[in-house]
């Protein structure tokens, strides 16, 4: 995900870069200093603005101040008359002269495409026009009175759009307030006209064409857009700001009335924007309808992924119905409520989320009602780290729905191996394909029920692992019994990870891992897609493919997920693909620098679990490239309370493994030894991960050091709790686990170093190294030459001792492990130097 982004700043020219344009348009590119005067004067009026500095050069030529001699070849021009016009006219005087040359027609078109936006339709404009009175143009026009008696400086080159409820008091139209001044004398031509309300098409053709022809839109066929923002803001002060608003409600009452079905679709969005404005005056007759537009326009954003753009529907909608929307329109004001919460829970608004939730929950309504909104709860309490809460929540609905619950508690393991075996009696040996041939599910309750235990599933994890596995076998069981539905695919992905992890049966778990994407490929089925995935690559697929392989499809499905709304799966997704990159030994800094984007993206997302897994990681990172070792050292500190105020176990043992992985790369094994004990069973709250795969590798070679550096007693427990790790590791690699092989021959060589097999040993580091090379896990090979290198120093053998040293030196400076380089430095030169710490620039050069 390592992406260059060139930032371009696009303001106004200074003078040093105004002459050279002016000198360019006049074809005097060849004597900037013969146009410095002019260009100076203009810039002074214009402050740099591009588009204005040339329509200023059109202004003088229209005026015969810029001509071109002839006899000469050249352009001419008078600087003291230059100089007069530009002391009396500002960039907002020269641009509605421009205006007031159009016909009065023209005129009129133009202030009501202003109401339409950047982009506009040549239909729209004139179905406005037709249906408009010229009464209603007349009352709607400003008049002179009201009109400052000043001019104000030129704006930055700005944008606005016709959509923000706020256009009339962006600084772009509040500094072209004077604007309507000069159109003053046309306006008063426009409000004395006599001509009738209709135009024929002739003339509203030639309008189109004096609009273009004086450079001020661009016209393609239907299609037109104005030529800058403030040509559009411009125009719109020409309407009467007491009028704005109900002349823009005006036009969108027009569009509404006129465009077909499918043109208002593709122009939801505008109209809606339109009759907004209007809002505060709208008839009770008119506010149900315009309440449903609003509730339409928010569901259609929120199909979209523009989640904030919703919530402004949602809001508008709910309060056009105001404190009688309950007793009069119940209906739309649910779904404007419960679609609001959802559209607050994904942009992180969780005050409002929770208004809403609370006002929606204290209504009587039904259960398929309270699910949609407390599944948002739900989701909102576990995005923040609330796990007990949110489980309890899930919990506490699934009772409602009378189906079977269980109670939060620990599970022995005599019961999961009961419910595991009915599970696999209801599977029979069926196939992927068998599964996604299942009928659909019809019950409602159950398919809420499921959904839940989704939910409970991506929470229980933290808080009581040992439930995961009945939460998980209920949700497949009921797929199997009572038919299929949108949440079926997640439910056999996760027993696809527990089939992988702890049941140590990895090729049965991708073929659940296979039923559950076969599933998604049917109609109505996606919903819970990116969810799905998340688990299939990150828990299922490395125990029987390369890790390698996942890195692809997880920064995929972030961006799917992303787009369709689902944003924890997304981040988790993302999450996943960063350790993933870690493990797989890819570059330090960029990792890092990947890492330090994806907390901003988090961050904005308010994604605080995922957030927090990825400042474990790049707290990981900098100590091993030496940056902010203590401060480092509190981060984690500070993570470990919170997960301990949480009781969230799967936070706690992330940062245990990270910090082991730390202690083993610096070689302090005492520190290691001593996590491990307190650590406790890590595997059980990282279940199936890579990570807790990793953890275990960690974990063998810790006990393995610990039981060469002691003696009797103590050192035959070592031994006995490696043994028994390196048989899990041994059983992964005969299931066919390529990501542990090298792990495997670093293992077996440093077990046959305690047990004194020299041969066995030396074959083992071979055979690691080779391995960890070819496979791409750059990390794991400086770490096979490190131990290498100490094994063959222990045995006298300085010749291939140095050899190790240097190759592991250069492995670990290929990976960008500063602060290990730096230590194997201090180690080989024989000195005590304090450690120094290096910023990240030193750390990359």
């Amino acid at each position: 995900m390592k992406v260059s982004i060139t930032k371009i700043k696009i303001g106004n020219l200074s003078v040093d870069y105004v002459i050279p344009l002016v000198a360019e348009a006049l074809g005097m590119d060849d004597d900037d200093s013969k146009v410095k005067s002019l260009a100076e004067t203009i810039h002074r009026r214009t402050e740099g603005n591009p588009f204005f500095i040339l329509m200023f050069l059109r202004s003088l030529y229209d005026e015969k101040l810029l001509q071109f001699n002839f006899g000469v070849m050249k352009w001419t021009w008078d600087e003291d008359e230059v100089k007069s016009k530009i002391v009396t006219e500002n960039v907002a005087s020269v641009l509605v002269n421009r205006m007031n040359r159009l016909q009065e027609e023209t005129q009129r078109m133009l202030m009501v495409a202003s109401c339409l936006g950047a982009n506009f339709r040549k239909s729209a404009v004139m179905e406005v026009m037709k249906n408009i009175p010229r009464s209603e143009m007349r009352s709607a026009m400003r008049s002179v009175s009201s009109l400052p008696p000043w001019l104000p400086p030129l704006p930055s080159w700005g944008s606005s759009s016709f959509l923000s409820p706020d256009l009339t008091n962006s600084s772009t139209v509040r500094l072209f307030s004077c604007t309507a001044e000069i159109m003053g004398s046309s306006s008063e031509s426009l409000l004395s006209s006599d001509l009738s309300n209709s135009c024929t098409e002739r003339e509203y053709a030639s309008s189109i064409e004096e609009f273009e022809g004086e450079g001020l839109c661009e016209v393609d066929n239907e299609e037109c857009h104005f030529m800058h923002d403030q040509i559009q803001s411009a125009a719109f002060e020409l309407i009467s700001p007491e009028q704005r608003d109900s002349f823009r409600g005006r036009i969108g009452s027009i569009l509404l009335q006129t465009l077909s079905p499918e043109e208002l679709e593709a122009s939801l969005f505008e109209v809606v924007g339109l009759l907004n404005c209007a809002a505060s005056n709208v008839t009770d007759e008119k506010r149900v309808e315009l309440a449903r537009m609003n509730l339409k326009a928010g569901i259609k954003a929120s199909e979209n992924a523009a989640f904030d753009t919703a919530k402004v529907y949602f809001k508008t909608g709910r309060e056009v119905l105001g404190s009688r929307g309950w007793a009069g329109e119940y209906r739309t004001m649910l779904d404007l409520c419960s679609h609001g919460a959802n559209a607050c829970f994904v942009t992180g608004d969780f005050d409002s989320m929770n208004e809403l939730i609370d006002e929606v929950l204290s209504k009587d309504i039904d259960m398929k009602e309270k699910y949609r909104i407390s599944e948002i709860k739900v989701k909102s309490l576990h995005n923040i780290g609330k796990f007990n809460d949110s489980v309890n929540t899930a919990l506490d609905f699934n009772r409602q729905l009378g189906l079977p619950t269980r109670k939060k508690k620990s599970a022995s393991t005599f019961t999961i191996i009961r419910e595991f075996i009915r599970v696999k009696r209801l599977l029979k040996n069926k196939t992927a394909e068998d599964i996604a041939n299942l009928p659909r599910l019809d019950d409602e309750r159950y398919e809420m029920w499921r959904r839940m235990n989704e939910h409970i599933v991506s929470c229980i994890v933290h808080v009581e692992p040992t439930m995961l596995p009945l939460i998980i076998f209920q949700s497949v069981a009921t797929s199997l019994k009572h038919g299929l539905s949108s949440s079926s695919p997640s439910g056999f992905a996760a027993l696809g990870s527990l089939l992988c992890g702890p049941f140590g049966k990895p090729h049965e778990g991708r073929e659940m891992a296979k039923a559950a994407e076969l599933i998604l490929e049917k109609p109505g089925m996606r919903s819970r897609a990116t969810f799905t995935v998340f688990i299939t690559q990150t828990f299922c697929y490395h125990w029987t493919s390369p890790l390698q392989d996942t890195i692809a499809p997880l920064l995929e499905w972030y961006q799917r997920g992303l787009e369709i709304g689902d944003t924890a799966s997304a981040c988790w997704c993302l999450n996943s693909r960063s350790y993933n990159l870690f493990h797989l030994g890819r570059a330090l800094d960029s990792i890092q620098e990947e890492l330090e984007a994806t907390i901003q993206v988090m961050t904005q997302l308010k994604q605080d679990e995922s957030l927090l897994q990825i400042i474990n990681l790049r707290t990981t990172v900098k100590k091993l490239r030496g940056i902010d070792s203590e401060a480092g050292d509190k981060i984690w500190d500070s993570m470990l309370t919170t997960a301990a105020s949480n009781d969230d176990f799967s936070l706690s043992s992330l940062v245990n493994v990270m910090k082991l992985e730390v202690f083993v790369f610096y070689q302090e094994w005492k520190e290691a030894i001593e996590l491990v004990r307190k650590a406790g069973n890590v595997r059980q709250f990282l279940t199936a991960l890579f990570t807790s795969v990793r953890y275990t590798f960690l974990e063998a070679l810790t006990y393995l050091k610990a039981a060469q550096s002691s003696s009797g007693w103590k050192r035959r427990q070592m031994k006995k709790c490696a043994y028994r790790t390196i048989h899990l590791i041994r059983s992964w690699s005969k299931n066919g686990n390529v990501n542990v092989v090298h792990y495997l021959c670093i293992l077996e060589a440093e077990l046959a170093v305690l047990s004194g097999k020299n041969n066995k040993a030396k074959e083992g580091f071979n055979a690691a190294i080779a391995t960890s090379s070819r496979n791409g896990f750059l990390q794991d090979r400086a770490l096979a030459h490190e131990l290498a290198s100490a094994y063959f120093r222990s045995q006298g053998d300085e010749y291939w001792g140095n050899y190790h040293i240097e190759c592991s030196r250069a492995c670990y400076q290929e990976w960008g492990c500063v602060g290990k380089v730096e230590q194997l430095f201090i180690s080989e030169s024989g000195t005590t130097t304090t450690k120094v710490e290096v910023t990240d620039d030193k750390a990359d050069e």
